[in-house]
């Protein structure tokens, strides 16, 4: 399991605000002020890093039957490995969802179409998180497609940092 850090009061209303008027979820934010200061290919890293623990956190609230939460975790993963890809391809920070767009349509070109699946799946969980209108089952399926993103993302940016 992830660690948690609990963050109350002006603080937690602060970062939850700027994450959302960057258009970020608090963890893809977090990552984002925390990491700037690393060399790009760690920086990658800890987006990979970062969206392996949202698919862990992801598998709780859904074994809770929290749908929403799980839902809104998968979409973090999946925008977490196509930023941590683009850090890692030429250091570009991503900052729009076009550019996630944009991205993903270069991570499919170099890994296969099944990128789109897994990208679509992860859409379709961001929507999700905000109209309510998933089951389990729904969630369960995406969960594998982003799973398979996030791993194989992840086998890119761990090889080279290990070379």
């Amino acid at each position: 399991m992830a660690e948690a850090l609990v963050i109350r009061g002006r603080l937690a209303r602060r970062v939850r605000e700027e994450a959302e008027r960057q258009g970020l979820s608090v963890d893809e934010y977090l990552v984002e002020v925390l990491s700037q200061s690393l060399d790009p290919k760690d920086r990658a890293l800890e987006y990979v890093e970062a969206a392996e623990d949202l698919l862990e956190e992801a598998r709780e609230e859904l074994g809770k039957g929290n749908v929403r939460q799980a839902a809104e975790k998968l979409w973090g993963a999946a925008a977490l490995a196509v930023k941590a890809y683009a850090f890692w391809k030429e250091e570009k920070r991503l900052t729009s969802h076009g550019e996630l767009w944009e991205w993903k349509r270069r991570l499919e070109d170099e890994l296969g179409e099944w990128v789109s699946d897994a990208w679509y799946a992860a859409n379709t969980m961001h929507i999700c998180f905000y109209e309510s209108w998933c089951k389990e089952k729904d969630i369960a399926t995406a969960q594998k497609r982003v799973e398979k993103l996030v791993k194989e993302v992840a086998s890119l940016v761990k090889k080279e940092k290990s070379d």
